[in-house]
């Protein structure tokens, strides 16, 4: 198979759903013998918010000593190769249509068919192998303790700050999805957690004390240091990042973490692209993630108001996403996403605000032209689909999107 054949084949395996479960990702990577060898590190971080960034700033701070890293992300944004890293470049086509080719050779006769998500991690897995990568570092799908991620052994584990999220899946209090993101907890290795809710920090203690893991809180922000990331909470995902490169024993010296920091990317989080008119965007999908980007417009543009475009999949938290950033302005341009788990108009109008003008488009590009006349910054979020749509219509790329 070529490349498009291969990607028009592993996307049509979403029709298998989300399987939460550890049997079946152990099996697919040890048929595709895709797990890492003993001198191999991985590092596992899981949480609500700053997953991403935590992960992106890992595997910069490694790179910054010469360590090779393998980065395992999602979801993508405009390309699926975007989950697939080494050392910052994403594997290549030829290399994605061969291993899609391969995975679908060993599973043609399997009766129960591994999913996307359980396929796409086994090609990152071997990749990374082959390519004989020092360090990889996975970013938790969805959850931890059923997801397919937890069947890689970890050297150190990582957990972000932890609130609702998913809780169709995960359970509908804060306690149960804490057990499920802490779930990620399977043996003895280091576990570095960010400060959270006592709640939180007491599930994530018993599970530490469980396995008999040495426990490090992180409780301070990094300072003195240039993050390229916007917004303060960068500062306490790269203090998290730090420590737990302290636990792989990272030889990280002050120019390494000051280099590493000022060089790390991470598309689509408090992001500027233009400047003419100002815009940014950031995925924020859940409402931590919507106070957090209100709190860093406030910090970068105290005197700014947006128009915002916003756009969102189903979600029990649609809500309080959307009166969250509400409070940025006083003009919310509604832009449905191509997807079939996207909002419609209907669904944030009886949650608008006599304060707020809600104005609906047909699509992103109609939504951008309506902004534009207002001469004021845009602000585009609600959802990482939205913001790849955006990336792909700014570069008139294809949009490969998925909804794993």
């Amino acid at each position: 198979m070529n490349y498009a054949e291969a990607i028009e084949w592993l996307y049509s395996t979403q029709n298998f759903g989300i399987k939460l479960g550890l049997d079946a990702p152990k099996e697919l990577l040890a048929q595709y013998l895709a797990y890492p060898d003993a001198d191999t590190k991985v590092a596992h971080i899981a949480g609500t918010n700053g997953k991403g960034s935590t992960c992106a700033i890992l595997d910069s701070l490694a790179r910054s000593v010469g360590i090779k890293t393998g980065l395992f992300t999602s979801p993508h944004l405009v390309d699926f190769r975007e989950r697939i890293c080494i050392n910052g470049e994403m594997i290549s086509e030829e290399d994605a249509a061969f291993h899609i080719s391969n995975i679908k050779e060993l599973v043609a006769d399997w009766e129960h068919h591994p999913t996307f998500f359980e396929l796409t991690l086994a090609i990152a897995m071997r990749y990374f192998c082959d390519n004989h990568c020092e360090l990889i570092i996975l970013e938790t799908g969805m959850g931890g303790r059923l997801d397919a991620t937890t069947a890689v052994p970890a050297d150190v584990y990582g957990i972000t700050p932890i609130g609702l999220d998913h809780t169709q899946w995960l359970g509908n209090t804060l306690k149960q999805v804490a057990e499920e993101k802490a779930g990620i907890i399977i043996s003895s290795a280091p576990v570095v957690s960010a400060k959270q809710t006592s709640e939180v920090a007491q599930v994530i203690a018993a599970r530490a004390n469980r396995y008999r893991c040495k426990l490090v809180i992180v409780d301070q922000p990094l300072e003195g240091y240039s993050i390229a990331l916007a917004g303060d909470h960068q500062k306490e995902n790269a203090a998290l990042a730090l420590e737990i490169a302290s636990q792989l024993e990272l030889p990280l010296r002050y120019d390494n973490v000051k280099q590493g920091l000022k060089e790390v990317t991470w598309r689509g989080r408090f992001e500027r692209i233009s400047l003419n008119p100002l815009t940014v965007i950031d995925g924020a999908h859940n409402p931590h993630a919507a106070k957090t980007l209100v709190k860093t417009w406030h910090s970068e543009y105290p005197d700014l108001q947006p128009v915002i475009i916003f756009g969102a999949v189903e979600s029990k938290d649609l809500e309080g996403v959307y009166k969250t950033i509400s409070t940025l302005t006083d003009t919310i341009i509604f832009t449905p996403i191509h997807s079939p788990r996207s909002i419609h108009f209907s669904d944030i109008k009886e949650y608008n605000s006599a304060q707020t003008t809600l104005i609906e488009k047909n699509n992103l590009s109609e939504s951008l032209t309506f902004a534009k006349q207002f001469n004021r910054p845009i602000l585009i979020t609600g959802s990482l689909y939205l913001l790849g749509e955006y990336y792909a219509l700014l570069r008139q790329q294809p949009h490969q999107p998925t909804l794993q």
